[in-house]
């Protein structure tokens, strides 16, 4: 069920599924999506977890509050959203931007994360050209003007052959996403560096790659891996949604972590 937290700068959207008495776990989505884009994992972490999903700012049913959209600002806003659900620790997975949520979440609030998972993601995404460009591009013409180079990023080519009706649901989530909310998380990325704030990480972390991700490529989850002490590296046979073209495999050794 849709559930709001209301708030000055404007509301996030959330939604809460899975077992009352199992540990809480967190999920944030990427660039471009809502919380729809953990469909594919929910049937297996609702047996195990108390799902918190919810949509990034300026995505999905989420506002874009006026203040500056940085990594650190999201990072806060999962931090409000425990505070106001009433969870003091939660584990939490993120991919892509919901990523970068998560190393500034565990960077500045490491108490209230448990284990983390880190996908399909990178700790810097230079230069800073290629967002202007981007942003631009959306400010102009939408969200549309963008979302086929994306699904061309996102998806092995034969992933979008096999499988158009899972393609055209995430087609619809970056079609549906505002300009204004795209502009301002690509802005947030843009100015992000977190190469040297990330080794500060005690929590117990796996990160997750897609061995064809041409977004954020293998080598970036990897230097990651290395930036955290004790980090866990999984590589699967996909491009950037390596939840979406990796369903089974992505799903187990996300729960298999989170479960030791």
């Amino acid at each position: 069920m849709s559930r709001f937290m209301e708030r000055a700068g404007g509301r996030l959207h959330y939604r809460i599924d899975g077992n009352e008495q199992a540990p809480w776990l967190t999920l944030s989505n990427s660039l471009g999506t809502d919380l729809g884009m953990w469909e594919p994992q929910m049937v297996a972490l609702q047996k195990h977890f108390r799902v918190l999903r919810y949509d990034t700012r300026g995505h999905g049913r989420s506002a874009l509050p006026p203040s500056p959209c940085t990594i650190g600002e999201l990072a806060q806003d999962v931090v409000d959203l425990l505070d106001h659900v009433g969870v003091a620790q939660t584990h939490f997975c993120g991919l892509s931007l919901g990523g970068m949520t998560g190393m500034a979440l565990a960077t500045r609030f490491p108490e209230r994360v448990a284990r983390l998972a880190l996908c399909n993601t990178s700790s810097f995404m230079g230069p800073a050209s290629a967002w202007d460009t981007r942003i631009a591009l959306v400010r102009e013409g939408g969200t549309a003007a963008v979302t086929e180079a994306v699904i061309g990023r996102w998806f092995t080519p034969g992933f979008q052959t096999a499988a158009p009706g899972k393609i055209a649901v995430v087609r619809k989530m970056l079609l549906n996403t505002s300009a204004a909310g795209y502009a301002a998380c690509c802005a947030a990325i843009r100015d992000m560096d977190q190469r040297e704030s990330i080794k500060a990480i005690g929590n117990v972390t796996l990160v997750i790659v897609g061995t064809h991700d041409p977004a954020t490529p293998p080598q970036d989850g990897k230097l990651i891996a290395q930036a955290i002490a004790g980090a866990k590296l999984v590589e699967l046979d996909a491009a950037h949604l390596s939840n979406w073209e990796q369903v089974e495999a992505f799903t187990q050794n996300l729960a298999d972590f989170l479960l030791q």
